[in-house]
């Protein structure tokens, strides 16, 4: 089968055309046929940095790609919730010993994969499960519920987005960080109350929004020292949620607030066979919340076919895309 391999890792690393094996079958999987896969930040770090400086990459020769959309080919034993020709999606390889979706066909673990949204194109669809199953985690760790104050750091961005839409669809009253007039425009679509973070100091809004209570969750998508923002945003016995905690900090507001802090790394499923079965429970309830119309993942304006995977890593890292970017095969 055709794929788009990594031959070695490092910055002018370049995926180059070669044809490989197609997977085995093996019970409990179904061999998807490739239809369309997203470009993750994750991917792009694994690309550059390799497996001497993120654990997780792929042995060489790689074929990276996480999310997809595409169509069952076959079937394994015990499976019983997938039939041959079932349009699905999912996030399931393209890491440690799991080869990725830039490739004709992928074998995937069924408890990794559901029922592509019927509202959505392969296209549309290869874009949501990574930042959709870690958007709906964090909201659910967090203890989302309706009539709370959410506040989403990086309103606009890849997990963001998603963020914002899910938040409401859960019944809170939305508030989301962005700049420029782009992004600060796509917040309000959302239904959201965009606050220009270069504008606004953390204080200002916090006492216009919420009137010096705090938000009650803040999602933080953008991570690191943005962290303190997000607790001085929070309020009294709030929830934090991030997805980038790779870094120190002096938690000293978090502690006399009472804040509860929850770190998303929603790869480990696949990394460590932990739980797999919720990442299916996530795909098929993200499924029919985005077939009653209420989130609709933001996809970069340029298509990139599968001649053009380097081009798409590049579009994403030089920081020239407005929503996520997706090759189809």
């Amino acid at each position: 089968m055709k794929t788009m391999i990594l031959n070695s890792y490092g910055e002018n690393a370049k995926f180059e055309p070669e044809d490989i094996a197609k997977p085995e079958l093996k019970p409990g999987h179904v061999i998807v046929r490739i239809a369309a896969t997203s470009v993750n930040t994750v991917d792009t770090m694994i690309r550059e940095m390799g497996q001497e400086n993120l654990p997780i990459a792929p042995d060489l020769p790689a074929v990276l790609g996480m999310d997809f959309a595409g169509t069952v080919d076959a079937v394994g034993e015990g499976v019983t919730e997938f039939a041959v020709g079932d349009e699905v999606y999912g996030c399931a390889g393209g890491l440690a010993d799991l080869q990725g979706a830039l490739a004709e066909f992928m074998l995937a673990d069924v408890k990794l994969v559901a029922h592509k949204p019927k509202r959505l194109s392969m296209r549309e669809a290869a874009a949501l499960p990574l930042v959709g199953i870690t958007a709906y985690e964090g909201l659910k760790r967090a203890g989302i519920k309706g009539e709370q104050k959410v506040l989403v750091h990086g309103g606009a961005g890849g997990v963001g987005h998603v963020v914002v839409q899910l938040a409401r669809y859960f019944g809170a009253d939305v508030y989301a960080t962005g700049t420029g007039t782009d992004q600060l425009n796509q917040i309000k679509e959302y239904g959201a109350t965009a606050i220009h973070f270069r504008e606004q100091t953390v204080a200002d809004y916090v006492a216009q929004y919420t009137d010096g209570a705090g938000f009650d969750v803040v999602f933080d998508s953008v991570g690191g020292t943005n962290m303190l923002n997000s607790f001085e945003a929070a309020g009294l016995n709030g929830n934090v949620a991030t997805t980038v905690a790779m870094t120190e900090l002096d938690l000293t507001l978090a502690h006399f607030k009472g804040l509860s802090l929850h770190v998303v790394f929603m790869l480990i499923p696949m990394l460590h066979n932990h739980k797999r079965e919720e990442h299916k429970a996530v795909l098929t309830a993200l499924a029919e919340i985005v077939d009653q119309g209420a989130v609709t993942p933001l996809l970069d304006s340029n298509q990139f076919g599968f001649a053009d995977v380097n081009e798409a890593y590049d579009h994403l890292v030089n920081g020239k895309a407005v929503g996520k970017v997706v090759v189809e095969l």
